[in-house]
């Protein structure tokens, strides 16, 4: 298995795309085929045990560098730790209406499904010799404490994590910042989520600095994290009757990683009717899809604020695929986009978006309404995220993007104690912290404001990595 650069100029293999992140010209990586499966391979799925599915699924991405034994003792380890023994179970809600519950990891949030395989592989797979590596994280908030629980027992490598101050829930700040580990570095940016992944990606784009520190990134701009959120949208298919049931997907995004999960599903041979976009006020995924228009605006701070995002970096995964995998369309795409702040979709290439994308924006009245009234039709208790898609998914249904007869599952992003303000002023009820991070409001926190400056949190790199000078 090979993977190439969405901007063109280079190959790779599943070690080095893990390790690097991004491609050297700022790229995202992507295999240069898609591994299939069979209609009777997906409906094979059905009753089949979590980590099974994923080792079937994720295996054909990785080429030789591990074998199928030692990969299936790792997905398996991976997966121990989740309080649900189905890792992701559903939950229905109306007839043909089911939320899909990705919160069961030990930080209550959809990205621990990715990180704790992620940390695994990387352990796994030392490169460059054994090199001390960095690695680089931006977090909207549920991110950073994914990657700070997987990888606080990798004493081989320095994680810096940068989260936008006062942008995260205290939940989301305090899982990042009571750890205790030395090789943990939390960084508070005066800055939104989108001023943090700029910072990281310009320190990527520094190759001297890149190799010197041996860097490596763990957002979902990392194939890594992309393959291993495929898993469940095959798993949830299998479930409910696929490929025989038609089937939709709401899912509420930002950065567009864990939607673009879906499409890589898709061409992998799940057959998904509609994939549908949920985003708050910063509705960039869902101007593009109404105007064509991809344009950066200020980020404005919301109660779903894993989702405060305007520049969503995914999405050039998608276009690359989308154009045929012209590299040097997305280049131009994408050089527009730094030079001026947006770029235009021709309308060959917004058909093809249309084709199985749609997308819906929601705001802050509509995500309170969201969750009270679920909370009063099903007794369920969501959060502010998954409120977004829910609501994305019952607009697909009356506009009928989505017909009555598909099956629609709504991905559940978080836990909703992660945000108990929001989901009392809605629903009237506190929901308390599962009893394994009761602690966490108790705990002492270890974190650095910095200003919104590339140089300073490039400074504080240089003084705090513990990597093996030579």
């Amino acid at each position: 298995m090979h993977y190439e650069g969405s901007r063109g100029g280079c190959v790779c293999s599943f070690e080095e795309a893990l390790f690097s992140g991004l491609a050297p010209d700022g790229g995202l990586y992507v295999p240069v085929v898609w591994p299939s499966l069979t209609p009777s391979a997906i409906s094979g799925y059905a009753g089949s045990p979590y980590a099974f599915v994923a080792h079937d699924v994720i295996f054909p991405f990785l080429g030789s560098c591990i074998s199928k034994n030692e990969f299936r003792v790792m997905v398996e380890k991976a997966y121990s730790g989740f309080t649900h023994p189905a890792v992701v179970p559903l939950v229905q809600t109306g007839a043909n209406d089911f939320i899909l519950e990705l919160f069961h990891g030990p930080t209550m949030a959809f990205k621990d499904i990715a990180m704790q395989l992620i940390s695994g592989l990387m352990d796994h797979m030392p490169c460059d010799s054994g090199r001390h590596k960095t690695l680089l994280c931006a977090t909207s908030g549920d991110t950073g404490a994914a990657a700070v629980e997987a990888f606080r027992d990798c004493q081989n490598m320095d994680l810096f994590i940068l989260h936008p101050k006062g942008r995260v829930s205290e939940i989301q700040r305090r899982q990042m910042t009571t750890v205790k580990e030395g090789h943990i570095h939390n960084i508070a940016l005066e800055g939104s989520f989108d001023d943090c992944q700029r910072i990281v990606k310009t320190l990527f784009s520094d190759c001297v600095m890149r190799e010197r520190f041996c860097f490596s990134g763990i957002n979902s701009i990392n194939w890594a994290r992309i393959v291993a959120q495929v898993v469940y949208y095959i798993s949830a298919a299998a479930s409910l009757g696929a490929p025989h049931r038609k089937i939709a997907f709401s899912v509420p995004t930002g950065n567009f990683g864990d939607i673009y999960a879906g499409y890589v599903a898709h061409c992998m041979g799940l057959n998904i009717e509609r994939l549908i976009i949920g985003t708050n006020v910063n509705d960039l995924l869902t101007r593009v899809l109404r105007t064509g228009v991809y344009e950066v605006q200020d980020v404005i701070a919301t109660q779903s604020p894993s989702m405060d995002i305007q520049l969503s970096s995914n999405f050039e995964r998608l276009l690359f695929d989308l154009t045929g995998r012209d590299s040097s369309c997305i280049a131009v795409m994408m050089e527009s986009l730094k030079l001026y702040g947006r770029f235009v979709l021709d309308e060959a290439l917004c058909a093809s978006l249309h084709h199985l994308f749609c997308s819906y924006s929601c705001n802050e009245e509509e995500t309170v309404w969201t969750m009270k009234d679920v909370f009063r039709r099903t007794g369920l208790v969501i959060d502010p995220h998954t409120a977004v898609g829910v609501k994305a998914a019952r607009s697909a249904r009356s506009e009928g993007a989505v017909d009555v007869d598909t099956v629609l599952v709504t991905l559940a992003t978080a836990h909703p104690s992660k945000f108990p303000k929001s989901v009392r002023a809605a629903t009237g009820i506190f929901p308390d912290l599962p009893e394994r991070v009761s602690d966490l409001y108790a705990e002492e926190e270890r974190y650095e404001v910095l200003p919104n400056d590339v140089r300073t949190v490039s400074c504080f790199i240089e003084t705090q990595s513990r990597r093996i000078r030579y």
